[in-house]
């Protein structure tokens, strides 16, 4: 079990070699390289065969119309220029229309005609391929001229043996087969070690980030000098640990809130239950029932504010689609103040403003804004509403102390109170506020703190507005 535990582990690290980028850069290079030396090679050897063929071709037909020059000037045939033939280099043949031979250089003389051609064109002979041509073993190219001699047309046949062409083609073939494997060794070995130079930093980045645990977040991997990617790369890694580290406080705070907050009411209950049964002549069971409901509701409202960040955080809140008329909630909430305090609630800059959104969670965001005010407020809280620009903007104000102004931007923290006390009288949970930035948000709105008119604090939400 051992070894086969060992052999699946090695050939997982082998798996895996051969698929990083290294090898799979290097890879493409030879391949890539090699098909363009292929074709080029094909492309050199194409060109060099068909170059060496025109020059054969053009001294072979300069030869032949030499010779029909020759015999249009009635030179005596003993006198033409066909003893230069020999016969593995060149031979020379001159036919009339019936294709016989009237005049034959030396190493053809006495054979009929050797290819049957018109005057222009041109012909190549190869004794492998059937029928065989002799005395030839060599393969030829000929050309024909046509000519006047003793009164009637002729036609000058010279071949030229393509010998040297095929020799040049097949040398430059052999070079080619020992030369494009070598450049493709040097290119494979050069990017081989120029990829490992290139990505040495990332695999610095990579032992680096794989060292770092839970508990090292703190850690930042090594900058790499310059601009380029791998720096870019390594300021990417950075800044995530930044906000892994960042999520991580912000985790343990909340964990510890959460736990604070729901001791207390535990605690309290506790404490009550324990006291009953220690002294139950003591006890009256009605006032411990109202003890245990009223913790028991304060421990709901806070799992219910717990349970509905974590499915902001999670994204699994479905988008809002209903049209809602948010002057309605605005007023209900404030008949809801007006009941339950003693509080002047100030309605009068409630205008129709109309959003698409969620109904339950607009009233939820709109109730802890009058609850914060309520909590802060003397006398009065100011609510109004009014379309402006594209967007509803709802207006929540209080006369009460205020907030300072360097403790806006952590208002909307969660389990973030300004109180010293944190009973729930004077403080609340200190999920409220956030629960009002993430509701706003939700629906693409935004929400602020300011100074209110009325001298205390006042938040300003705003909506995109929906069309009627």
């Amino acid at each position: 079990m051992v070894g086969e535990g060992e052999g699946r582990r090695g050939r997982t690290a082998t798996r895996e070699r051969l698929g990083s980028i290294r090898v799979r850069t290097t890879a493409a290079a030879v391949l890539v390289v090699g098909v363009a030396l292929t074709l080029a090679a094909i492309a050199m050897v194409t060109l060099l065969e068909r170059s060496l063929r025109q020059n054969v071709r053009t001294s072979a037909m300069l030869r032949a119309e030499e010779i029909a020059e020759e015999l249009a000037s009635r030179i005596p045939t003993d006198e033409l220029g066909l003893g230069g033939a020999t016969e593995d280099k060149e031979f020379l043949q001159v036919v009339d229309a019936d294709d016989h031979v009237v005049i034959a250089s030396p190493n053809v003389a006495g054979r009929p005609a050797i290819v049957t051609i018109a005057p222009g064109e041109t012909r190549a002979i190869d004794p492998r391929s059937p029928p065989d041509v002799e005395p030839f073993d060599d393969p030829f190219l000929t050309v024909a001229s046509s000519a006047v001699g003793t009164g009637q047309q002729l036609t000058v046949i010279v071949g030229r043996n393509l010998e040297d062409t095929v020799e040049a083609r097949r040398a430059l073939i052999r070079v080619l087969a020992v030369a494009m494997p070598l450049l493709l060794v040097v290119v494979g070995v050069v990017t081989w070690r120029v990829a490992a130079r290139a990505l040495s930093p990332v695999d610095a980045i990579r032992a680096e980030v794989d060292a770092i645990s839970s508990r090292d977040l703190h850690r930042r991997v090594s900058d790499p000098p310059g601009d380029d990617e791998l720096s870019r790369l390594a300021a990417t890694m950075n800044r995530m640990l930044e906000r892994l580290e960042a999520g991580r406080i912000r985790e343990r705070s909340f964990v510890s809130d959460a736990s604070h907050e729901l001791r207390s009411p535990v605690a309290t209950i506790r404490q009550y239950a324990e006291v009953a049964l220690s002294h139950p002549e003591q006890s009256d069971t009605r006032e411990l029932a109202e003890v245990v409901l009223e913790e028991d509701a304060r421990l709901q409202r806070l799992v219910e504010d717990l349970l509905l960040l974590t499915r902001i955080d999670e994204g699994t809140m479905p988008p809002p689609t209903e049209p809602i008329d948010l002057d309605d909630l605005v007023l209900e909430e404030a008949a809801r103040l007006r009941a339950a305090s003693e509080l002047r609630i100030d309605t009068r800059g409630v205008s129709p403003g109309r959003v698409l959104g969620d109904r339950a969670q607009l009233e939820r965001m709109i109730r802890n804004l009058t609850d914060n005010a309520a909590r802060h407020a003397r006398s009065t809280i100011a609510l109004s509403l009014r379309e402006r620009d594209g967007e509803v903007v709802l207006n929540v104000d209080d006369d009460g102390t205020g907030v300072d102004e360097a403790e806006r931007d952590r208002i909307f923290d969660r389990f973030v109170r300004l109180d010293e006390a944190r009973d729930r009288d004077s403080g609340g949970s200190g999920l409220g506020l956030a629960i009002v930035r993430e509701m706003a948000t939700f629906h693409g709105g935004t929400v602020d703190m300011m100074s209110s008119e009325l001298g205390g604090t006042g938040f300003e939400v705003r909506f995109p507005s929906h069309p009627d």
